[in-house]
C-alpha cells in the first residue's frame, strides 16, 4: 500500500521539522540543526535543559514521513540551573512522591553528574513513562536512564491484551484502520489514520495495557 509519507522528500521533511520547532513554545528552532537522509532526522546543536532536548526530539517525531530520529543534541545547563547531585536526588524523590499515578515507594533514584538513573518495578507502562516525565522536567537534570521494570500482578495473555487494545482503540480513535500486535511486553501499532490526535491516542492506549514495557508506533498520518 502506498501512503503519502512514502513520497515525501528529505527536503520536505527537513522544512516541516524546522517549522514544527519554530511553532512549539518549548523549543527554539535557532538552537537546533536539522538534517534528513532517507527519512531519518539528525538533530544537532546545544540546548539549555534536558526537558528542552526531549521537546525537540518529540517535535521531530511528530512530522509526517519521519522514519527515525537521531539526537546529537548536547545539554549545556546555564549557571542558574546548576544543581548538586544531592539536590537533584531530593527533588526527584519529591516529584515522584507528589504524583498520584506513580508508586514512588517502589522506585529508586540515583544521580551522578546530573544524570538520573531510575530503577524499580511498576504494574503499568504508563506509570513507568509518567515517572520519567516527572524527572526530565527538573532543573539541573542532564539526562534520564529509565530501568524500571513493568510487571503486572497477573499478566493477561497476549491475545487478551490484543483484544482489549482493539476495543480501546476503537473507542478512542473511532477508526478500525489501526492494527495492533502484542508480543509479551511489547506492542506494535501500524495502520493509517487521518489525524495526528488519533495516532497519539493510539499510543497512549497501548501504554495503558498492563505489563507493556515498549510501544512501537508505525501508524501513518495521511489526512
Amino acid at each position: 500500500m502506498t501512503t503519502t509519507s512514502a513520497v515525501r522528500t528529505d527536503q520536505e521533511i527537513q522544512r516541516d521539522v524546522l517549522a514544527e520547532l519554530d511553532w512549539d513554545a518549548q523549543t527554539r528552532a535557532t538552537e537546533v540543526g536539522v538534517t534528513v537522509s532517507q527519512g531519518v532526522v539528525t538533530l544537532t546543536g546545544q540546548v539549555d535543559s534536558y526537558a528542552r532536548r526531549w521537546a525537540v526530539e518529540r517535535c521531530a517525531h511528530r512530522v509526517r514521513g519521519v522514519r527515525a530520529v537521531a539526537s546529537d543534541l548536547a545539554v549545556d545547563l546555564p549557571a542558574t540551573d546548576l544543581r548538586t547531585d544531592a539536590d537533584i536526588a531530593i527533588a526527584a524523590s519529591r516529584a515522584l512522591e507528589w504524583d498520584s499515578f506513580v508508586p514512588a515507594e517502589r522506585l529508586d533514584v540515583t544521580v551522578a553528574d546530573g544524570w538520573v538513573m531510575l530503577r524499580g518495578e511498576v504494574e503499568f507502562g504508563l506509570q513507568r513513562r509518567t515517572a520519567e516525565r516527572e524527572l526530565r522536567r527538573l532543573r539541573g537534570v542532564r539526562g534520564v536512564t529509565n530501568l524500571v521494570e513493568v510487571r503486572p500482578p497477573t499478566p493477561p495473555s497476549d491475545e487478551q491484551k490484543r483484544l482489549d487494545l482493539r476495543r480501546l482503540l476503537l473507542r478512542r480513535t473511532g477508526t478500525e484502520r489501526i492494527d495492533a500486535r502484542v508480543d509479551g511486553d511489547t506492542v506494535v501499532l501500524d495502520g493509517v489514520v487521518s489525524a495526528w490526535w488519533q495516532r497519539e491516542d493510539a499510543e497512549r492506549a497501548a501504554w495503558a495495557l498492563p505489563g507493556v514495557r515498549e510501544v512501537h508506533v508505525g501508524i501513518v498520518v495521511a489526512g
